[in-house]
């Protein structure tokens, strides 16, 4: 066996029995091949694993592995990104775009990537800094999206955005959201957002509920820098959310500045990983449900 991954990295929701027992089956198989495995204090109490910090499993782990959903891999990938590690998921989610590999895949997989037989995917990050005259920058990073969302129900948003400098429209409904092509099978989808092939540099702007119907979602090159702002009003209040995570306030008086990152997040998959295998599992392609009898459910 390759020895390219000495010490790996667990990371889920313990509490979660449907995480919490792949989770053993891990440990156990990974410690039976000689591989050091870390985790944090939470996970490291339910079975025979290195008790660290997130911080430091992240730092000392040549792989990370995260057993969950897309929640838990965006969480891990932030880890991974900090220490620029790569990272595989185990999906234990209702629906899981990002954890590609099923429990039932789990071991065998694994023991392929551990023998070195698997591949690499570098995935499009984006950089997300909210600039306003009078406080510091706040900058953050982001695999699937940044969102810019109404801070109150009932009441739109007004906004502007401009691409690589240049203006593009005005902007009137609940928000926006910028998407990765590993975003653009997430939120972005929901609202009618396009699904971009991952290895694509591609960036998509999704308006949120346009107050428009003319306000459509658009695809822009990553190398663009995308810039938005409120219009000024004494009402207007929107968040911005990072992967999920709320980063503050976007002010009237602020901008928030979105682009690629310098660095990429590194996903591992194991052999025969197809993005469109995937589309068609998750989103149920090439399902014919024109036959099925009345009343009986479709599995989700």
């Amino acid at each position: 066996m390759s020895r390219e991954f000495k010490t790996i990295a667990m990371i889920g929701r313990v509490s979660d029995s449907r995480v919490a027992d792949p989770m053993k089956a891990l440990a156990g198989h990974l410690s039976n091949a000689g591989i050091k495995v870390v985790a944090d204090p939470s996970i490291a109490a339910e079975m025979p694993v290195q008790s660290l910090s997130q911080t430091e499993i992240a730092a000392v782990a040549d792989l990370l592995i995260a057993v969950g959903g897309d929640g838990t891999m965006l969480h891990a990938a932030a880890l991974a990104q900090q220490q620029g590690k790569p990272l595989l998921g185990i999906n234990r989610g209702r629906l899981g775009f990002l954890a590609d590999v099923s429990p039932n895949e789990m071991l065998p997989s694994l023991d392929r990537i551990l023998a070195g037989d698997y591949t690499r995917e570098p995935r499009l990050l984006l950089e997300a800094t909210i600039v306003s005259p009078d406080q510091p920058r706040r900058t953050s990073v982001a695999l699937n999206d940044v969102v810019l969302q109404r801070c109150e129900s009932g009441r739109m948003v007004d906004f502007e955005t401009r691409i690589a400098g240049r203006y593009v429209n005005t902007h009137a409904g609940d928000g926006l959201i910028v998407a990765t092509p590993t975003g653009s099978t997430a939120y972005s989808l929901s609202c009618g957002g396009p699904i971009i092939e991952p290895m694509l540099d591609a960036i998509a702007l999704v308006p949120i509920c346009p107050h428009s119907l003319s306000d459509r979602p658009i695809v822009v090159p990553a190398r663009h820098q995308i810039d938005v702002v409120l219009i000024q009003r004494s009402d207007a209040r929107a968040d911005v959310i990072i992967d999920g995570r709320s980063q503050g306030e976007l002010l009237p008086s602020a901008r928030l500045t979105i682009k690629a990152a310098a660095d990429r997040i590194t996903l591992i998959h194991p052999p025969g990983h197809d993005f469109y295998d995937i589309l068609r599992s998750k989103l149920r392609w090439g399902h014919d449900g024109r036959h099925r009898k009345p009343g009986v459910a479709v599995d989700g």
